[in-house]
């Protein structure tokens, strides 16, 4: 059975880790938005699937927001109580270290089970999800903004295309028209293609980046503008390469990365492997993080509201910093997969062992260190 104390000091842990989670979440949701409507604009991403994105991605997410807003609500919740110096009071009562790690283990226990089953299960795939919507979605030629009986510009070049009807997945059009402008190398002049074409459909290449037209039985007219040097081409068959889109990661190594976990642990891959630990690292950096903010949440009532927030915060970017450098020493094989990140869990643990048996010795007075 919990005490009244325990009660409420896991009370004040658990609102202030509630409040720094709606936060964090509107601030992700915030960037995610932003990011899909750049993309959907530029014809990356079709708006249709807009919410089912935002979804995805937030969940995925949860990763790295749930063990930051431990670490901040903890250090919210407990600097409180120092600040009001109701710690003082506790700690006269005879509350001691124990009595305050003992609410936190019971905040960490279940947030290190929930972000267990995201890490592990939800967000791999929530992120498989994504890409196969994504991948199905661009194999639509409305995703390249093409939209029947309106001039679309072509993006990244001087370029113009019309499509007179279209199926309704997307793929199949008719009565199509392509114009482009470019610069000549040689002479500097501006050259001009026309393409029409009554046919054709859309399909992708091999490696499922590019993005193409396949226009059928049109004609091609290209020449130099203001010249009278034009030629006339027929065609049974021309390609039209569309915008591809952000190639931010491999498809090859985006797809190890997402792979189910059961598959993680049978791999020798070393991208996969070092996948392994990055999904064990996010319920692992909730204990981690909520043992280091029980010592940095100690300040006395004097000190500025928010000087020992900055401090928690600069602490909390180097152990992220170190988590993503041992991930990518793992991939390079600079470091073995077998030690994992578990040199920077010991690290920060023992750190916050020693913040913590200091914060607990008695302070000599200045009398009686300037007598010895």
């Amino acid at each position: 059975m919990l005490r009244i104390i325990d009660r409420y000091l896991l009370r004040e842990l658990a609102q202030s880790f509630a409040a720094v989670t709606v936060i964090l979440l509107l601030i992700t949701v915030g960037s995610t938005v932003a990011d899909l409507l750049n993309r959907i604009a530029r014809g990356r991403a079709p708006a249709d699937l807009l919410f089912a994105l935002i979804g995805l991605r937030t969940v995925d997410g949860l990763t790295v927001l749930l063990p930051l807003a431990i670490f901040l609500g903890v250090l919210m919740a407990y600097g409180r109580l120092w600040r009001d110096s109701e710690m003082a009071v506790l700690a006269a009562s005879g509350l001691d270290v124990r009595g305050l790690i003992r609410p936190l283990l019971w905040l960490a226990g279940p947030a290190m089970l929930a972000l267990g089953l995201v890490s592990f299960w939800l967000a791999p795939a929530s992120v498989r999800l994504a890409d196969r919507l994504l991948d199905d979605a661009n194999r639509s030629m409305i995703v390249a903004g093409l939209e029947p009986g309106k001039f679309v510009s072509l993006p990244g070049s001087d370029g113009v295309i019309y499509v007179g009807a279209m199926s309704d997945d997307g793929q199949h059009f008719e009565r199509l028209f392509v114009t482009t402008e470019r610069g000549d190398e040689e002479d500097g002049s501006r050259r001009i293609d026309v393409i029409t074409a009554p046919s054709g459909h859309m399909y992708r290449d091999a490696d499922g980046e590019g993005r193409y037209l396949a226009l059928m039985d049109g004609f091609r007219v290209e020449g130099r503008i203001g010249v009278d040097d034009f030629r006339l081409m027929r065609f049974q068959r021309n390609d039209v390469k569309l915008p591809s889109g952000d190639a931010s990661e491999g498809g090859g190594e985006r797809a190890k990365r997402s792979a189910p976990t059961a598959e993680l642990w049978r791999s020798d891959d070393l991208v996969q492997r070092a996948e392994l630990h990055w999904r064990l690292a996010s319920p692992m950096s909730a204990l981690v993080l909520t043992l280091l903010a029980l010592p940095l949440a100690r300040s006395n009532p004097r000190e500025p509201r928010y000087a020992r927030l900055l401090i928690a915060v600069l602490c909390y970017f180097i152990y992220a910093n170190a988590i993503v450098l041992g991930r990518a020493w793992m991939t390079s094989g600079k470091l073995a997969p077998a030690v994992g990140f578990w040199w920077i869990y010991l690290a920060v643990v023992a750190i916050a062992a020693l913040l913590l048996w200091r914060g607990q010795q008695l302070r000599r007075p200045r009398g009686a260190r300037s007598a010895a």
